[in-house]
């Protein structure tokens, strides 16, 4: 079995494979403040309260774009499952060409993502990432990066909201019965929830004709995704875990080089 972990600047998803099995997940928010101690401790009730021995556990695989946590994340994994963590960056062998500028410019948990998307639905696709930010990532029929946009997710938006406007309240992020809203909460939920699924929709649009790839497969993640998609009508893929696809297919890839490396005495 491998714990593959996938940090991001809201939330932190964890997952263990037997194989190519999931066989269990968590997501927990992630937090700068919490000791190598503290993370080892809750790695390990996760395992217990899912009936995984710590044992069983041959490697771990961490992708993170929060550099704060990564010192008590790698020492409580290091002093309580007895293992040095494989941490995704540049140079690793990912399958996927990064046709940029600068590659190291790229985030990891976007190139997990893509990682999974080719692997398991092909190109062309584009990977729709409902997180802190909402990312479009489109990767073509030969597993190269063709390009990436970024804009502002669903919960920064909420928050700009009612941090800046004094009079406005804080509220749920769910779609509204309707566009017709009789209350400030359900104008507030109209006016963001809607406006992204407009943003998606289009966003989409321009991708398959700018890029000439009218069979595109619309590949969404992130813990938001759903409310966008209720109706199930733009996404081709809602698959919740797929980052944890990617982390395992990049160890795949690149356990060889490191036969050895896993334990540490």
């Amino acid at each position: 079995m491998i714990l593959v972990i996938d940090v991001s600047n809201t939330n932190t998803i964890m997952g263990v494979f037997d194989g190519e099995a999931l066989v269990a997940n968590w997501r927990l928010s992630t937090l700068s403040t919490r000791t190598s101690d503290e993370t080892g401790i809750l790695i390990r009730s996760l395992f217990q309260h899912s009936g995984i021995s710590v044992i069983e556990i041959e490697a771990v695989v961490v992708s993170s774009v929060v550099p704060n946590v990564m010192y008590s994340l790698t020492n409580g994994i290091r002093k309580y499952l007895k293992r040095e963590a494989m941490i995704v960056r540049s140079g690793m062998k990912t399958g996927i060409n990064l046709r940029m500028e600068n590659p190291k410019e790229m985030g990891t948990d976007r190139i997990v993502n893509l990682v999974a998307a080719y692997e398991r639905y092909g190109g062309p696709a584009i990977v729709i990432d409902y997180s802190t930010a909402t990312t479009y990532d489109v990767v073509n029929e030969n597993g190269e990066f063709v390009t990436g946009i970024t804009a502002p997710g669903l919960q920064v938006c909420a928050e700009a909201l009612y941090q800046r406007a004094a009079n406005l309240p804080k509220f749920e992020i769910i779609a509204p019965d309707s566009i017709i809203t009789k209350t400030t909460i359900e104008s507030m939920q109209a006016g963001l929830v809607i406006s992204h699924i407009g943003e998606t929709i289009y966003m989409i649009e321009c991708i398959r004709e700018e890029l000439g790839f009218p069979d595109l497969k619309v590949i969404a993640t992130g813990g938001l995704a759903r409310i966008i998609d209720e109706k199930e009508e733009i996404f081709d893929v809602y698959d919740p875990v797929l980052a944890l696809h990617g982390l395992r297919l990049i160890y795949e890839k690149n356990k060889n080089r490191r036969q050895g490396e896993s334990k540490c005495f």
